[in-house]
């Protein structure tokens, strides 16, 4: 699987935001990412309904709808969902994370799990066969431009190979949480191959989204050619 760039939208200009996303689309980002945020189980507020339907709607572009919610189940009927969408929730969100995840499977979209930096990894091994991609957030959720957490990058490889040994290397790890330029890279020796990309590369104001997109896939080319 080539590397891929899931553009958090959390990070565009909220009063020009349609205008970021047309660039984002022009240049062929694999991935929108919309994070959903309730207050509870992250401290913030982000992205509605609305805004998370609207740019579905409005773009081809895939969507990447990050549910950081308590009881997903309960809102998951709210989004619109095609087919190529991916949703993901929480492992810490929810008792019922099989159920979850069968009703973003239900709806036409890929299922995802995510887990905390703290989480370990042991508790994904249950819903292996219920997702399409696990997410390891390499921040604590709630906040952009945040830095890594070093220990996650060896919890990525620690991934990676769980998934290998139990016969999923078909599953592939997304990362989210400080995905820059200089990260991306160690991200990537250790297995990612999902990068959710935000104020520290894509969003970078120093670059522009046009120049931003450009590096990122910079940056792939040469993890890719290591």
């Amino acid at each position: 699987m080539k590397l891929q760039i899931s553009a958090s939208i959390m990070c565009a200009d909220p009063l020009n935001m349609a205008r970021d996303l047309d660039i984002l689309e022009k240049y062929d980002v694999e991935y929108l990412h919309c994070d959903v945020m309730d207050g509870m189980f992250v401290p913030n507020l982000m992205l509605s309904t609305e805004v998370c339907n609207a740019v579905s709607r409005k773009y081809k572009t895939p969507m990447d709808i990050h549910l950081m919610v308590e009881k997903p189940e309960r809102v998951i009927p709210w989004f619109d969902m095609k087919e190529g969408d991916m949703v993901s929730i929480h492992y810490e969100s929810t008792p019922h994370v099989q159920r979850a995840l069968s009703m973003i499977r239900d709806r036409g979209a890929s299922p995802i799990l995510a887990i905390n930096p703290a989480t370990p990894l042991e508790c994904v091994r249950e819903v292996l066969p219920d997702i399409k991609m696990l997410m390891l957030m390499t921040v604590n959720p709630g906040f952009a431009a945040q830095k890594l957490i070093p220990e996650c990058l060896n919890k990525i490889r620690r991934a990676r190979t769980m998934l290998d040994e139990l016969g999923y290397s078909h599953i592939p790890v997304e990362v989210d949480g400080n995905c820059s330029l200089a990260n991306i890279p160690k991200m990537a020796a250790m297995g990612a191959e999902v990068f959710v990309v935000g104020s520290s590369s894509v969003f970078d104001k120093k670059l522009g989204i046009e120049n931003g997109v450009k590096a990122v896939r910079d940056v792939f080319a040469q993890c890719e050619k290591a």
